[in-house]
């Protein structure tokens, strides 16, 4: 099981097992390089522990272990969380800052805990087989048991085709789970006990009598506490640069409040719709950064996907994970193996377009027949070629779907989910009848908490947006698993638990102000960064998706055998005819829309899926460096 997760600890292997019990780790060093070793115990070895990730915070948590008695044999933030459980029981975990999958046996009361962190940074998957509970950081390694069945889960699969992910504990395999973020798992004579130990929370009403100002101070030392525990670390420390405000600021904090050397990466595209070079490059000179930069091209975005979905295990709906894994491998040539980045301060602080909309939607509903409020829509989407608003009629009609459900919580993503679920005309009539209508959206109201009716507008998009799109794929297919392919960590000071607790007391109107969005973080930076870039609008990071796949109208070679009619029959989830005149519209480059473009990619990344997972032969594909999928092993 642990050799199928070389790429995620390529530093050495450690193991403990007592007949009852076994643990595995494969190590990624970073902090106490000589002392580190996993698993790691207590003083009198009752107390076994493997773990992935990192605990922040762990030089303040040991000062005040060693004051109340325990003894450490390392200097590695491992072990404090073996001295906390001691300490503390089980919640333990509620002390820690950090991104974490915890596996901890505590042989005294032969019990297990599994913890996984508060917003879901590190993966943790877990699986029932003949009597025996089977855990690890990726489905792969579950799968290297052959007692554990593979088959698609449908309904994963069509939640994916509309929330972008599964829902916890659902994954796109059947019968293997992932444990949700911000919870923990007791395993104790012979049951399964999971409770949720934090979450996203927001107040009905909100106290006003702090003014911007303090509150952009209050903001910005937070984020630079983050940063400084962030850069932790006993290996050089590097950050992304994308060209937007999240990564300048965490960038800028970097140069501006530590003693940190700056080493700054960034990805570049061919196309310009796509590529922020420009602004990348106006941050590099402004903070005098040692900067590298990669350009990717469409050939290689199709040459490496396959090797994307072997990291994902996942469908996913978009190539821009693909850049990404790209830009961890240059930064792993580069000697680096940490990596701050600018993830999650949309969700946090009101950055998405999606939030803008929701607002302007709920504006115009109170009075759906006015043509003036949906116009206010045209100050949306400046950086898309085709967009969606540039149509009156045509925003009228896509903006008013989804109106009688103003009053649910999920109100403001209902046009995004509603164009993915396009994607379900490809799904197979078998697997199409196997699920839900197509205006059912109980999966996910059955995850909310029962205060959520009483939040804001918001709030409720803000809390949706975290536990679908943020820990389901941003975090996961395009963060953890495309960085780790390279072992590369990832770190996200912006998903530091109490920025996100102070962040979600603020105002509405000091996260979007009028339709300026992340109105606190912009104030907050003033001086830091560049005016250009400070005042820029929000521009999501995106690549190059169907046409990646086609050189002079013909798909690549196995594009067009996992895509052709007898491949699709045989695998049973779509249905050819309506994938063949897909695959041909996207030869002709008339696949321009979202919904187009996301079918195409969910359909060719499930299908990459079985090929990898599902038909391969029993010992399936050993992860290593040589049997990474690339186009060569998926030719017939």
């Amino acid at each position: 099981m642990i050799t199928r997760l070389a790429h995620r600890g390529p530093d050495g292997y450690g193991y403990y097992s007592d007949g009852s019990v076994g643990l595995a780790h494969a190590r990624l060093s970073i902090i106490d390089l000589e002392g580190g070793d996993q698993p790691i115990h207590n003083e009198d070895r009752s107390i076994q522990l493997v773990f992935n990730g990192e605990i922040f915070n762990y030089i303040e948590l040991r000062r005040d272990l060693e004051r109340s008695g325990h003894h450490f044999y390392t200097r590695s933030d491992t072990e404090v969380i073996v001295h906390l459980y001691e300490q503390y029981g089980e919640s333990f975990v509620s002390h820690l800052n950090g991104q974490f999958a915890i596996a901890l046996w505590d042989s005294r009361r032969k019990r297990l805990v599994l913890a996984r962190d508060r917003v879901g940074i590190r993966p943790l998957f877990y699986t029932v087989a003949n009597g025996r509970l089977l855990f690890a950081s990726e489905i792969k390694a579950l799968f290297a048991c052959r007692e554990i069945p593979r088959s698609l889960n449908p309904s994963a699969l069509g939640q994916i085709f509309t929330y972008w992910a599964a829902l916890p504990p659902h994954t796109i395999f059947e019968g293997i789970h992932s444990l949700p973020p911000g919870h923990i798992m007791l395993v104790e004579g012979g049951r399964l006990r999971t409770k949720k130990y934090w979450d996203w929370e927001f107040p009905a009403e909100f106290e006003e009598r702090r003014g911007a100002d303090e509150l952009a101070a209050e903001l910005r030392e937070l984020l630079i506490d983050s940063v400084r525990l962030q850069l932790r670390s006993d290996v050089p420390v590097g950050a992304y640069l994308s060209g937007g405000l999240d990564s300048s600021v965490t960038t800028s904090l970097i140069k501006h409040f530590t003693d940190t050397p700056l080493r700054t990466f960034s990805v570049g595209f061919e196309d310009g719709e796509f590529d922020e070079s420009g602004y990348q490059q106006q941050l590099v000179e402004y903070l005098g950064t040692d900067h590298s930069h990669v350009l990717c091209r469409k050939a290689e975005i199709c040459e490496q996907f396959p090797r994307v979905i072997w990291h994902t295990e996942s469908p996913i709906l978009r190539t821009a994970p693909t850049p990404l894994m790209i830009l961890s491998g240059m930064v792993r040539s580069e000697g680096y193996k940490v990596v701050l980045t600018g993830e999650g301060a949309d969700e946090v602080l009101g950055g998405y377009d999606i939030f803008k909309e929701a607002r302007i939607r709920r504006f115009w509903g109170r009075f759906p027949d006015s043509r003036m409020r949906p116009a206010i829509l045209r100050r949306l989407y400046p950086y898309l070629n085709n967009n969606p608003v540039a149509n009156p009629a045509y925003a009228q009609r896509f903006f008013r779907q989804g109106m009688e459900y103003a009053a649910k919580p999920y109100f403001g993503h209902i046009p995004r989910w509603i164009t993915t679920r396009r994607s379900w005309q490809f799904l197979s009539p078998e697997l199409r009848a196997a699920l839900p209508g197509r205006e059912c959206y109980a999966d996910l109201e059955a995850t909310l908490p029962a205060t959520i009716n009483g939040w804001k507008g918001l709030n409720r998009d803000q809390y949706i947006e975290a536990h679908t799109l943020m820990s389901g794929y941003l975090l996961s297919s395009q963060g953890d698993r495309v960085a780790m392919a390279n072992s590369i960590e990832g770190r996200f000071p912006f998903l530091d638990h109490r920025l996100i607790e102070f962040a979600n007391r603020l105002p509405l109107r000091y996260k979007i102000m009028g339709l300026n969005e992340k109105y606190l973080l912009k104030r907050a930076m003033r001086g830091l960064i560049p005016e250009q870039i400070r005042n820029r609008s929000k521009q999501p990071y995106r690549a190059p998706d169907s046409h990646s796949f086609f050189t002079d109208g013909r798909p690549a070679e196995y594009v067009e055998y996992l895509l052709g009619e007898q491949r699709l029959r045989e695998a049973g989830y779509f249905e050819p005819t309506a994938v063949g005149k897909l695959l041909n519209k996207c030869a002709r480059g008339r696949a321009i829309g979202f919904a187009d473009n996301m079918a195409f990619t969910g359909i060719l990344s499930t299908m990459l899926l079985d090929e990898m997972f599902i038909r391969a032969p029993a010992d399936g594909y050993s992860g290593s460096d040589s049997d990474r999928p690339s186009p060569n092993l998926l030719r017939r």
